[in-house]
């Protein structure tokens, strides 16, 4: 593994993957379909207008449309499990303004035509929506994920509670300070979000309306203090790491030899 996919950084062998990928349900759909009846095609022009290798190529159109779905289906089934992996790779050190066309499919259906507006009529608006749109997708991710821890400390503590055990009361005050965290992060995910959500929409505003070169400036000075800040997702993994740490620390009170 390189610097680049430790970091969470694309890579260039990723970005030369990504348009593959996004090519090849196509090229299979009509590399499939044309194939076969292409090949019985020449081989009965070439054979001296054999019937038979004309037949064939009739006959194999619909056998090869058949195969050429199910292959552009499949194909299309595994590039969306790899754009996944590739979102979450990415998202590994926060979401960024470049970053932003890898993950259309989690924006909603207004902020991508927004979007799509704004880098035809007014580029530099559309920078500032990618910004907002970058702090959104942290946001939203962060919360979704503390939503997730929280609901599996839950559980530990509800089987913390049925150990019959001296360490008991620690493992769960521990699980306690774990659940307090992560209700914060929670929150402080949402209000991120909530945030982003408003810039987002005086973003579209100005642009609906023409903004000056003046405003648009001060959305983006707006813009880059908030990327000054800790990126959620650094902060998420850290809050990750830290419930390793005491999962790890649990599992070896509870394997030590009592006295």
């Amino acid at each position: 593994m390189n610097e680049n996919d430790q970091s969470g950084k694309l890579a260039v062998r990723e970005k030369k993957a990504a348009r593959l990928w996004q090519m090849a349900p196509w090229v299979a759909l009509f590399g499939v379909t044309l194939g076969p009846p292409a090949a019985f095609l020449v081989a009965y022009l070439l054979t001296g207008a054999a019937t038979v290798y004309l037949v064939l190529a009739l006959t194999s159109i619909p056998f090869a449309l058949i195969a050429a779905i199910v292959s552009a289906v499949v194909l299309l089934f595994f590039r969306r499990r790899w754009a996944q992996q590739l979102r979450d790779h990415l998202a590994s050190d926060g979401i960024t303004a470049d970053e932003v066309g890898y993950f259309l499919s989690e924006l909603t259906t207004g902020e991508r035509r927004a979007l799509k507006e704004m880098e035809k009529k007014h580029p530099l608006l559309a920078d500032a929506y990618c910004e907002t749109l970058a702090l959104r997708l942290n946001a939203s991710r962060l919360t979704s994920r503390a939503r997730r821890d929280l609901l599996l400390v839950e559980r530990r503590i509800s089987r913390a509670r049925y150990l019959n055990a001296p360490d008991t009361a620690v493992l769960l005050e521990e699980l306690t300070r774990d659940r307090t965290r992560l209700d914060a992060l929670k929150q402080e995910g949402a209000s991120r979000r909530a945030e982003a959500e408003a810039r987002l929409q005086m973003i579209e505003a100005a642009a609906s309306r023409g903004a000056s070169w003046a405003e648009t400036n001060y959305m983006l000075q707006r813009l880059n203090e908030g990327r000054k800040q800790l990126p959620l997702a650094l902060e998420n993994e850290r809050v990750e790491q830290q419930l390793r740490e005491d999962t790890a620390r649990e599992l070896r009170e509870e394997l030590a030899p009592r006295e």
